[in-house]
This record gives structure tokens, sequence and C-alpha cells, in this order.
């Protein structure tokens, strides 16, 4: 899949090219299935012209899960006939077939569909980067903002992994869910505020947007959230004005940029 310049999906063209050979370090994966993140979209429609500019003609997306087809010189973690999650910085997942390095891969476990590991790359690291950023530990109160969404869900698993009491804010559809997975659901809209307090007694540790939309505001000055434990993906006005409260390291890199250097910094995490 590429496109020749910035538009809508109707800028995108399926086109043949030469079968991709992996080189030293690299597998040929056989892609079932593929991501698309809204930041991926808002590259290819120009929006994000200025900070990721593309290069035509474009490929598209980074998330992947598939087969490897085949190896290139000196791989032993993986051979043919493997299933992996993986991911390439190239915006070239949305193909048959792609050339990714070994060390962006990692075996798919059996339960997991094709459709969920093929979506897993981004949103996956950007809930791990949210949790990480503002220390999550056993005991705390999490609010997460978005807590049912692509990287929300994903928050609201990690964090209660790590021990947190976790307050979710969603739709009244997605309350079950939250509630499956061992989070306290709550609605948003008017009175947000007032709903966390009565079922955080008041005392909320740290706050996770994925939404935007004000909830950094809100965690700072009606929830009292100490600023370095307040972390977005989103509202990254807010994450500017001051050194606090954090914006998820993984965001800065988290759109494609066709080199291998901004991804192993996001994926370090360090």
């Amino acid at each position: 899949m590429r496109f020749d310049q910035y538009g809508d999906i109707d800028v995108l063209d399926i086109v043949e090219v030469e079968r991709p050979v992996p080189g030293p370090g690299e597998a040929l994966i056989a892609v079932k299935a593929a991501g698309i993140n809204p930041g991926e979209a808002s590259i290819r429609k120009g929006a994000m012209h200025e900070r990721w500019p593309a290069t035509f003609p474009s490929g598209e997306g980074s998330d992947l899960a598939g087969v490897v087809e085949d190896v290139g010189p000196g791989v032993d973690a993986f051979s043919a006939g493997d299933e992996v999650i993986g991911w390439t910085d190239q915006r070239a997942s949305h193909a048959e077939l792609v050339v990714v390095p070994v060390g962006h891969l990692t075996s798919k476990p059996a339960d997991v569909s094709w459709e969920a590991a093929g979506a897993l790359f981004v949103a996956g690291t950007t809930a791990y980067a949210a949790v990480r950023a503002v220390g999550v530990s056993a005991g705390d109160t999490v609010v997460v903002s978005g807590a049912a969404g692509g990287v929300g869900s994903l928050v609201v698993q990690l964090a209660r992994r790590a021990g947190a009491a976790v307050i979710g804010l969603a739709g009244e559809t997605n309350h079950q869910w939250l509630l499956e997975h061992g989070a306290i659901p709550v609605a948003y809209g008017d009175g947000v505020a007032a709903r966390i307090r009565e079922v955080t007694d008041g005392h909320v540790d740290a706050f996770i947007d994925t939404f935007g939309g004000g909830y950094v505001a809100m965690a700072v000055e009606e929830l009292g959230v100490a600023p370095e434990r307040i972390d977005t993906i989103i509202d990254w006005e807010a994450s500017s004005r001051s050194r606090s409260p954090r914006r998820s390291r993984w965001t800065r890199y988290a759109m494609p940029t066709g080199s291998s250097s901004a991804a192993t910094r996001a994926a370090r995490l360090s």
C-alpha cells in the first residue's frame, strides 16, 4: 500500500513491488494483520508534515503480525513458519511481505488473535510508557481517561498488573468490560471530578490521560494529583506549559520516521 500525495484514503494505491530479501539480522514476514493508528492517518493526510514529513512514494503502517517466510544471514532466533508480532519503522507494514529486523519481533502467543496481534505495537508501547512514566506501583490509586480505548484498555491492565487500584473513565457501554478487568468504572462528563473523589475517598496518586480535553488540568486543579505523576499521550499543549505533567516518551517517536534510531530510543523507554 502506497501513496504519492497527502490526502484521505482515496490517495492509497495497491502497487506491485519486487519481493523483499532479508539481509543480515533481518526476517521476511508474510503479514497476516497490520494496524493503523490515528497518527499514521494524520501523516498520510499531511497534518503532521512539520513534525513527520512523508517522502513520496510513501508506504504506511508500523504494527504487524504474521509468519516468518525467510530469514537473513546470522538469524537464529526465528525460522520459517514462526508466528510473530512486530513492527517496522519504515512505514511499510501494510503489505503482503515486509522485511523487519529480528530485534523488532517477538513470538505471537497462540491464544492471541491475528487482529489483536497486528494492532499491538504502537498502542502497547504507548501504554507501557505511560504506566512507567508515572511510576505506578502496588497500592497506588490511578485514574485513566479513555480507559476502554486502544491505549487506555492496555493501561488499565498494566496498572492492575502492577498492583494499583484503577479508576477507569469511560462510557457506560464499556463499564462491564472495566469491571471484568478489575477497574472501577466512572462515567465521564459533567461532574466527573466529583464522581472520582467519591469512589477514591478524595485520594488519587496518579492520572494517565489518553483522551485529552482538559483532563490534565482537572487532575492538577480538582484532584490534587502531583504534576510529576500525571502523564498525557495526547494533550501536548498541557504538557508543554511546564516540565510537568509528563508526556509519554513514546508519543515523541510514535510515528515511523524512516530510520531505526528514533524507534530504538522509544523502545528502550529509558
